[in-house]
């Protein structure tokens, strides 16, 4: 491409136009070629540049890419009391919920936290009326493009949308975060633990849910184990590798012993597995 000039100072107006137009990029390659060009320039940084990058990505990518699946969908029954539906908001650290009434195909409304623990105590807590605090759910096609959602959340100040198929069925959801995270990459929110040590974000004795770039070598001590660790540094490349692919939220790869399962993840890489210890059948 033409080296672009180091001052635009003494060129003509017609000059100034003829360079615009031959830099105009005509394919997204070459658009790609600007940016880093500007990148060896040093005009911009390497996340600027990426984020750059993924905004462009972005329009490509639809909204069943990205979402969580039906079957990773946390939700709440209209019908269960506050004693039943506490444990659930406690533990999932959510701040947004679909609220059902018998199934998941049938989302009556959202439930924000906040919007509960706003609610005065009363004598009997249980009975609480916590169903009068739905907002309206927004059901949206798994084809809808991620930056035409984007904006519509912008417009309705809403941070999250109920994914239907072609039939009606709910077949997951997806939330602001999960759209810009395509953008800027993953974004810590206040209920992940930052450090080492909180890569691991749940363990039991047969199964652990961990951030991907949790080092090999932490796993083994986990499970006391022998992954090697020199052949990958962390679970997230140890995982891939056993796909042959970059997964996908929800898909699942069996691993010697082990079962994981993506919980999160991008177009690049996986983000947060369960991993499963498999049962001995003797």
């Amino acid at each position: 491409m033409e080296k672009a000039p180091s001052s635009s100072a003494g060129m003509t107006w017609s000059q100034k136009l003829a360079y615009l137009i031959t830099r105009l990029p005509k394919t997204r390659d070459q658009l790609f070629g600007l940016m880093r060009e500007a990148r060896a320039a040093e005009l911009v940084d390497d996340d600027t540049l990426q984020m750059m990058e993924r905004v462009v990505e972005v329009s490509d990518l639809q909204v069943e890419q990205v979402m969580v699946s039906r079957g990773q969908m946390i939700t709440v029954d209209v019908n269960q009391n506050l004693s039943e539906l506490l444990p659930v908001i406690t533990e999932s650290a959510h701040s947004r919920f679909p609220v059902t009434d018998g199934d998941k195909d049938a989302v009556v409304g959202i439930l924000l936290a906040k919007d509960l623990l706003r609610q005065p105590e009363s004598d009997n807590n249980d009975t609480r009326p916590w169903a009068t605090l739905l907002r309206p759910a927004v059901f949206i096609p798994e084809s809808k493009r991620l930056n035409v959602l984007l904006q519509e959340f912008r417009d309705s100040r809403n941070h999250m949308a109920i994914v239907v198929n072609e039939y009606g069925s709910v077949v997951g959801l997806i939330t602001i975060e999960d759209v810009l995270e395509q953008i800027v990459g993953n974004i810590e929110d206040e209920h992940d633990i930052d450090g080492a040590a909180g890569m691991v974000l749940r363990h039991g004795s047969d199964f652990c849910v961990v951030k991907a770039m949790l080092p090999v070598e932490s796993f083994n001590q986990l499970f006391d184990v022998d992954l090697d660790p020199l052949e990958f540094d962390t679970m997230g490349g140890l995982v891939t590798s056993a796909f042959g692919h970059v997964p996908r939220r929800g898909e699942t790869i069996e691993f010697g012993e082990f079962v994981a399962e993506v919980l999160r993840a991008d177009s690049r890489r996986p983000r947060l597995l369960r991993i499963t210890r498999q049962t001995s059948s003797e």
